[in-house]
């Protein structure tokens, strides 16, 4: 398990990350690939964002194509609006529940332990599942108040999360946009630790403070909006690499996310994208993951202020993930 204290004093044992492999080759489709939590929880190493998909026909048919696919790993929101149409998804889709990975967040601007629990069950209920495989509290601060400070709001809420893995009704907690001194606050009085911290990643912007104290903590880290929400497609360094590779702009931006350790969520509800954002069993050189890590001003700035701005409204911006 996570953790569990027989003292006064906590002692937090982080999970130990360990990549799963099917097979025996050394690079194999990422579909089959996954990352194995400290409690026993394999999370499949790429995942579907559904940022601005709408609750309906769309959204179910992208779902149930990607599913269909190959995906095995879906993240959702109570704010995303969609929960319904995921879950519905999940369920019609024919596969093993047990072989699909679900992902819900709490809605930041609850900062409550019973607000919580109830939101939780909100989420269950509008998913229809018997069960999620994460939950993560969506952001340290409501969206109209970011960067103030809700450390404390957030270890009460943290006892909901607690509550919520030992009902057996999720199988792993986290958290996300939680920067170093959101999760070391929240883990000197937690009893069991975040499993992962789901945050803004791609190429010229790695976060690379908070990456590496979740990674030196055993925290999975999770990147949304590996595309920078669209503004990185036009990048002509990365494209020159793509070129390298007889690849595409996202392709080498997924497969860079990955070979950071980080676990990508890429979104799309074209069939085409779906199946290329997949298409990484290739690796990138050193040479050029050094060049990858160099670069620090990769977007056209006006597409990621706009998404910034569209975060701060709760709405997402018009961009693929």
């Amino acid at each position: 398990m996570a953790l569990l204290s027989t003292t006064s004093n906590i002692q937090i044992i982080a999970p130990q990350l360990e990549l799963e492999e099917q097979g025996s080759n050394s690079l194999m489709r990422i579909l089959d690939e996954y990352y194995r939590l400290e409690n026993g929880v394999k999370v499949p190493k790429i995942g579907l964002g559904t940022w601005q998909m709408p609750n309906g026909r769309a959204t179910y048919d992208a779902l149930s194509f990607a599913l269909a696919n190959g995906y095995r790993h879906i993240d959702t929101a109570h704010g995303y609006g969609n929960e319904p149409t995921v879950g519905s998804a999940v369920r019609d889709c024919g596969i093993d529940r047990r072989e699909i990975f679900v992902t819900s967040k709490l809605p930041p601007d609850i900062k409550d332990k019973e607000g919580a629990l109830l939101s939780f069950n909100s989420t269950m209920e509008e998913l229809g599942l018997e069960y999620l495989d994460l939950y993560l509290i969506h952001a340290p601060w409501p969206w109209d108040e970011v960067g103030h400070d809700f450390r404390l709001e957030n270890s009460r809420v943290w006892k909901a999360m607690e509550t919520i893995y030992r009902s057996g009704r999720c199988r792993a907690i986290g958290v996300s946009n939680f920067e170093i001194s959101d999760l070391t606050f929240l883990m000197e009085d937690c009893e069991i630790q975040p499993m992962v911290d789901q945050i803004r990643f791609y190429v010229g912007n790695t976060q690379e403070r908070i990456t590496h104290f979740c990674q030196e903590n055993n925290i999975l880290v999770e990147g949304f909006s590996p595309l920078a929400t669209g503004a990185i497609l036009g990048n002509k360094t990365i494209a020159a690499v793509a070129k390298k590779y007889d690849s595409t702009v996202p392709k080498i931006c997924i497969r860079y996310v990955l070979q950071k350790g980080v676990l990508p969520l890429p979104k799309s509800t074209h069939p085409e994208h779906i199946l290329q954002n997949v298409d990484v069993d290739f690796e990138i050189e050193t040479d050029d993951m050094v060049l990858l890590d160099s670069l620090k001003h990769t977007t056209r700035r006006g597409l990621v202020r706009k998404g910034l701005r569209m975060i701060a409204r709760s709405k997402p911006p018009c961009h693929e993930n």
